[in-house]
């Protein structure tokens, strides 16, 4: 049994993950964007009583962060991220500003935070959730993608680094996902639109834009969440865990495939 936060639990891949995780017999610290959606876990949980926790921890307050040194924790999957789109001829800064706060830079305070109790017990494990975006750009999705760029080079250079401490034992490892129907990618998608419909460049060809975009998910996303669901148990369980876990293998081998051929 091994004692589990995650972040990014009100929906999504890190709700299924943490209830798959605590039906394991693991102890889940489910974290959440906001009140309501830890109660609503910690409700929803009284039927099955499983050994979940739920709590705000809002990844941008440094005084939510400040909660988990209370906990001992053997192993951090830093699930928590929003999507933002738009072109990187005149989308907004800020934007990108905004989505590397919460994908890359407050990630990297709580892993921190994390490690502190972490290096002294000499062992523990370190997981970030990136995306197979994050090897692949999609035009549009630039402000998304590039944090997810940004945790591919992160999280190899702070697992070699961790080895360099002597009898610590601290992976640092990577689930990358695919397309998935949770509802993420359409909400990403459509954060562009609010603005490029009024202003943008590619004003004229808008429609075109939006139907491609959304086309493309449509097409490529999997209703089967056990493949990615697996990955985050492997990540967690696995005696000697790999750099990476990616899901689907057909979406992983398709991007592997396409980045062979672009060279």
């Amino acid at each position: 049994m091994k004692k589990i936060l995650i972040t990014g639990c009100g929906s999504g891949l890190g709700r299924k993950a943490s209830f798959a995780l605590a039906n394991r017999g693991h102890y889940v610290y489910a974290t959440t964007h906001t009140e309501e959606q830890a109660n609503e876990i910690n409700s929803f949980n009284k039927k099955y009583n499983l050994p979940i926790e739920s709590f705000k921890l809002d990844i941008l307050n440094s005084n939510d962060r400040l909660k988990i040194t209370n906990l001992e924790i053997d192993v951090l999957i830093n699930n928590a991220a929003i999507g933002n789109s738009g072109s990187v001829a005149e989308v907004d800064s800020d934007i990108y500003r905004e989505t590397f706060e919460t994908n890359v830079f407050c990630p990297i305070e709580l892993t921190q935070l994390v490690l502190k109790q972490m290096i002294p017990r000499k062992k523990g494990r370190i997981i970030f959730v990136s995306s197979l975006a994050g090897r692949s750009p999609i035009p549009f999705l630039s402000p998304y993608c590039a944090t997810k760029f940004a945790l591919e080079s992160i999280c190899p250079s702070l697992n070699e680094e961790l080895k360099e401490l002597k009898n610590v034992n601290i992976p640092v490892i990577l689930i990358e996902p695919g397309s998935y129907a949770t509802g993420f990618n359409q909400k990403n998608i459509s954060k562009q639109f609010n603005w490029m419909k009024i202003h943008s460049y590619f004003k004229n060809n808008i429609h075109s834009l939006e139907n491609k975009q959304y086309t493309y998910f449509k097409l490529t996303e999997s209703t089967n969440f056990d493949s990615i669901i697996d990955k985050y148990i492997k990540a967690v369980e696995d005696r000697y865990p790999k750099e990476r876990y990616v899901s689907p293998s057909s979406q992983g081998a398709f991007i592997k495939i396409k980045n062979i051929l672009k060279k």
